[in-house]
């Protein structure tokens, strides 16, 4: 069967992120963890790969141990409908700790409530109140 699954790739903090995700969005969980052992190229018994669930949506998250020219954009973003606006502010709170907004939380017209933002690793999340 084929699927398909976002991957994350990060340098060094991979866990970390992967941790602020399951701890932020409702009804997320690591899945499946793999540690680097010695001789494979990464900081021994640090995370290698991780499988979460954010929400439903399966993401796996990789630590590379080789440092890119590139990084993450907002072309590519995580959206996030919220049952509530505490929910939202909650979420919003959290992610942008650290990060940066491309669109503060506010009412643009197309949503009650809608905040776009980079966290602090650098990934895009679009979060919405409908």
């Amino acid at each position: 069967m084929t699927k398909v699954t976002p991957f994350l790739m990060f340098e060094g903090k991979a866990e970390e992120a992967m941790t602020l995700y399951c701890e932020t969005v409702p009804g997320s969980s690591v899945l499946d963890v793999t540690r680097y052992r010695s001789g494979e190229g990464g900081p021994e018994g640090a995370l290698k790969l991780g499988r979460i669930s954010v929400s439903g949506l399966e993401v796996m998250v990789y630590n590379s141990p080789v440092h890119h020219a590139f990084t993450f954009t907002p072309s590519v973003s995580f959206y996030v409908d919220c049952s509530s606006e505490q929910e939202l502010e909650r979420i919003v709170e959290t992610l942008a700790k650290d990060g940066g907004f491309l669109m503060p939380p506010d009412n643009y017209g197309f949503s009650r409530r809608f905040a776009w933002l980079n966290d602090r690793f650098g990934v895009s999340w679009q979060i919405n109140l409908p």
